[in-house]
């Protein structure tokens, strides 16, 4: 089971590196104001969202305990960050401050996962 999870684990890592990466190519175009979501970006979150419910499902089966906060909180910011970046992905250039949001959420996330204890 351990190496099941530690597979997720990477699966799970791999799409917030999709994610994060997306953004952090059109970090420049978002500075002239003609950055758009990538298709990197929706897949990332889509990994991250089926990846992070496998995990918690694993984690539960293995008797792990699973902070249902933490995973709650990242759960909803995960939601709004793949709804934006779903609903304006055929956009040709998103608001900066929109696009900005995006890459506040996917910090924010990454900082819960890792400081949150």
């Amino acid at each position: 089971m351990d190496v099941l999870i530690h597979l997720f684990v990477g699966l799970h890592i791999i799409g917030i590196a999709s994610l994060l990466g997306g953004f952090l190519t059109q970090m420049k175009a978002m500075g002239k104001g003609t950055a758009r979501f990538v298709p990197a970006m929706l897949h990332g979150a889509l990994t991250m969202l089926v990846t992070g419910v496998v995990l918690v499902g694993l984690n539960q089966a293995d008797g792990n305990t699973v902070n249902n906060i933490k995973i709650g909180v990242k759960l909803a910011l995960l939601i709004v960050i793949l709804g934006l970046v779903y609903v304006k992905r055929d956009d040709e250039k998103v608001d900066k401050g929109l696009f900005g949001l995006v890459g506040l959420l996917t910090t924010a996330n990454i900082f819960i996962a890792v400081l949150w204890t």
